[in-house]
């Protein structure tokens, strides 16, 4: 919106949900977007659905050229997509039709994917299945987290956008026998199984920083880890979930094929630390096991 903004756009009305608890207090707050709106002056709603007849006929009344809709997470009912005379266009964070649906960046990491993108489509009554306007590549360079990777998309995004409302473009059907889907993330996802290679691992540990975060148990505690990097040399010691070593260059894990050195940790109610932070407060010992 930004971009929309600082380029001479008219934003006649912003839409996003309701706000949501969050942060240790579970208290309400307010998304980046309702944010800047509101220190932008802008007409606001957060309507719980779109389905409601209310709110599509103050939409209507706005007479909007384009609407653009970015990670919104409500589906848009078919009356709205017709509404403006440009129709409804979706900023969508994977080189479509791979990684349609809620969690493109996450599974784009988590599957080891070299590259992702941003694709700027046409939407329809379909979950990220319209004509494709406007695409563009992004490499995930190899300490990519969910959130380096969000950051760069976003930026691309907003380029590609700008391009999309200046430009005439010819619309590209999309090829639904080259699709897949990025499901939901869970949090049973981030629980880290000690016997999947080192590298699938670290894979689960940038996918999911900084929500929902990996973790381990230890001791019936969680233990989050934030960073991490594979060790070259195999594990000394075959049983996986078992600490090889701990120092303050980290603290290295046996997996199901090689070893991880972690490098970022956070006990329950703690801060994030680095292993010298860490172990100053809470010696590991080799031999120790963390819980698959």
């Amino acid at each position: 919106m930004t971009a929309l903004l600082d380029n001479g756009h008219q934003v006649v009305h912003v839409l996003t949900q309701p706000d949501r608890p969050a942060g240790r207090g579970l208290k309400s707050q307010a998304s980046a977007v309702k944010q800047l709106a509101l220190a932008r002056g802008l007409p606001l709603s957060q309507p719980v659905t779109l389905k409601d007849d209310a709110v599509v006929a103050t939409l209507k009344r706005l007479n909007a050229e384009i609407m653009v809709v970015a990670a919104y997470g409500l589906m848009i009912p078919e009356a709205l997509l017709q509404m403006p005379p440009r129709g409804c266009v979706n900023i969508h964070a994977s080189l479509l039709p791979r990684w349609r649906g809620a969690a493109p960046i996450q599974r784009a990491i988590l599957a080891g994917d070299r590259e992702t993108g941003v694709t700027i489509m046409q939407m329809d009554a379909g979950l990220d299945t319209g004509a494709m306007l406007l695409a563009q590549r992004v490499a995930i360079a190899p300490g990519d987290t969910a959130q380096t990777l969000h950051d760069k998309l976003a930026a691309t995004g907003a380029q590609l956008l700008l391009r999309v409302l200046q430009e005439q473009l010819q619309p590209v059907v999309q090829d639904d026998t080259q699709a897949s889907y990025a499901a939901k993330i869970s949090k049973v996802e981030a629980h880290i199984d000690w016997t999947r290679s080192a590298i699938e691992i670290d894979l689960q540990i940038r996918a999911f920083h900084p929500a929902p975060g990996a973790y381990t148990t230890w001791n019936g505690q969680v233990l989050k880890i934030w960073r991490a990097e594979p060790v070259v040399d195999a594990a000394s010691d075959p049983v996986a979930g078992t600490v090889v070593h701990a120092d303050n260059n980290g603290v290295v894990v046996a997996t199901g094929a090689g070893s991880i050195r972690l490098l970022e940790l956070q006990r329950a109610g703690g801060k994030r630390l680095a292993p010298r932070q860490f172990l100053a407060g809470t010696p590991i010992d080799a031999g120790t096991r963390f819980e698959a």
